[in-house]
């Protein structure tokens, strides 16, 4: 049974005016309740404030969770205007995420938050959609809580660079970050992960998937406890913020060539959502709809 963590602040939680994509959440769900796929869902807690401390500076923390941003600081992040739900929403996806790690950990198998990979926010200051880094914050807790967990891999698949997740973890060797992103695109500016592939624009299927399938044999030899998949799916050729021209299929080989990876280094893995914004919008569910099903059919152990 794979474990998914929802709850429809994901969608609510972002005011109607906004510009941000907000129906993928409740349409991809929607989905998923009328299939057969052998998924369990669940409702996060809120996570705990000490626990994005692990990640974030405690100052830029109590600032947005009191509602004290600047005007700046909420342009720089987006997802604007803001409405009254936004702090609850961005802790219920932390939780999630959280929720979803403790699964994977405690199955010793697969879970996932049916959003997240919030990978564009930094220590002290959001970005591109991402208030809290729920990558950062759930290596830590990882690291903090459990035995069995002393070094993360996080494969972060978005067509955007995982800036603020490299950013973050610059000076912690005990967390790889590899990022294969598209190298025209947001974040103008990139960070340096441990492992960087940048992609030229309009990249098709097998060109990617053969420079994916070489990377994750490299990968292979980094010492991991943990495998953490930010598994965006804006680089599908439908998605106006991408760049890419992954197909449909393409995505799908692309997920089972990370699922494969994780059984064969027989590790736990937790999925996060990641980006998708393609226009007509149900190309983006139906992507993740496919990845959720892929996660649903393949048990680990």
């Amino acid at each position: 049974m794979f474990e998914l963590f929802y709850h429809p602040i994901y969608t609510d939680g972002i005011d109607e005016r906004s510009r941000f994509p907000k129906e993928r959440y409740k349409l991809t769900k929607k989905v998923l309740d009328n299939s057969n796929f052998d998924i369990e869902f669940l409702e996060p807690e809120m996570a705990n404030i000490e626990d994005i401390y692990v990640a974030h500076e405690r100052k830029y923390v109590d600032s947005f969770i009191a509602g004290r941003l600047s005007n700046k600081e909420k342009r720089e992040i987006g997802l604007q205007p803001w409405n009254d739900q936004i702090v609850n929403r961005t802790r219920y996806i932390m939780g999630g995420s959280l929720g979803a790690l403790k699964s994977a950990i405690n199955s010793n198998g697969i879970a996932g938050n049916m959003a997240g990979g919030t990978h564009h926010a930094y220590h002290s200051k959001g970005s591109g959609y991402c208030i809290f880094n729920d990558l950062a914050i759930c290596a830590r807790v990882a690291k903090r809580d459990y035995k069995t967990v002393n070094n993360v891999l996080i494969i972060d698949l978005d067509v955007h660079q995982g800036d603020g997740t490299a950013s973050i973890f610059s000076n912690d060797d005990s967390v790889f970050t590899f990022s294969m992103h598209c190298e025209s695109n947001f974040p103008l500016k990139k960070m340096v992960s441990d492992l960087d592939i940048p992609l030229k624009k309009g990249m098709r299927d097998e060109e990617y998937l053969n420079i994916l399938n070489v990377n994750l044999d490299r990968l292979s030899q980094i010492p991991s406890d943990i495998i953490f998949f930010q598994a965006g799916v804006d680089v599908l050729d439908s998605d106006g913020l991408g760049h890419l021209s992954i197909s449909k299929s393409g995505l799908i080989k692309r997920n089972k060539m990370v699922l494969d990876f994780a059984k064969r280094q027989n590790l736990p893995l937790v999925i996060f959502m990641g980006g998708g914004y393609s226009k007509p919008i149900e190309h983006t569910v139906d992507a993740f709809v496919d990845l959720f099903k892929q996660c649903s059919l393949y048990p680990l152990h």
